[in-house]
């Protein structure tokens, strides 16, 4: 029995941790997705100004330079095309807003990104992890007794844990030849009378609580068997 339960219960512990740490990593990895689809947002939409002024910029400054090309062909050229070639160049450089350009943003009006993290989240998993589980010697509450009743058995447990508050117990059993528990009663009682029970067959029952103010039920109860011999009236 002591090698049986030491070995359950590294098995359970282990799978415990593994499935925390599973939901955990996820839940990790879910939040850094979102912070990071934040970061995509802003991203663009405080660049999309800048991008536009600059491709304002760019223009202005080309053709800016093909005025300024023209201005020279127009000068260097023939006698005889100077003139037509001026009045073109005049032309195109009025309507040509060479002195206006967009405003360039200061750098106080330009976001400028940044990732706020609260480092006490780490002590306070720290915190609640080193308190998480605990390994008990022995289940709080085990059965005590077993009475036959015509087509039921009666079933007493009691606390063996003096520490341990109960708030309320639940009970459960099975046909010995059966693979699976199942709930027969849930309540404060410390006893409950089992009814449509076959004779003369061997039924498993064990029993766990669950502490006052807590959600979670205690380790289960070592199971044990219990029959009767008296057919129902």
């Amino acid at each position: 029995q002591i090698k049986d339960s030491a070995t359950l219960t590294r098995d359970v512990l282990e799978q415990h941790f593994s499935d925390l740490k599973g939901t955990l990593k996820k839940l990790l990895d879910e939040r850094l997705l979102s912070l990071l689809q934040e970061v995509d947002v802003i991203e663009q939409e405080s660049i999309k100004p800048l991008d536009e002024c600059q491709k304002l910029i760019e223009h202005g400054v080309s053709t800016a330079d093909d005025l300024l090309r023209e201005g020279e062909s127009a000068v260097d050229g023939d006698v005889g095309q100077q003139n037509e070639k001026l009045c073109n160049f005049t032309k195109k450089a009025l309507h040509i807003q060479l002195d206006s350009l967009p405003e360039v943003p200061s750098l106080v009006d330009v976001p400028c990104l940044s990732a706020q993290l609260d480092d006490c989240l780490l002590t306070i998993l720290k915190n609640q992890i080193f308190r998480h589980g605990t390994v008990a010697s022995r289940p709080p509450v085990q059965l005590e007794e077993f009475v036959e009743k015509p087509g039921g058995i009666l079933v007493r447990w009691c606390k063996v844990d003096d520490d341990f508050t109960a708030q309320d117990y639940r009970l459960q059993y099975r046909k010995s030849t059966a693979s699976h528990f199942e709930d027969v009663y849930v309540g404060s009682e410390t006893e409950f009378i089992v009814l449509h029970i076959d004779p003369n067959v061997d039924y498993q029952f064990r029993v766990c609580a669950r502490g006052d103010g807590r959600q979670e039920w205690s380790p289960w109860s070592v199971p044990q068997s219990g029959r009767t011999t008296l057919v129902p009236h």
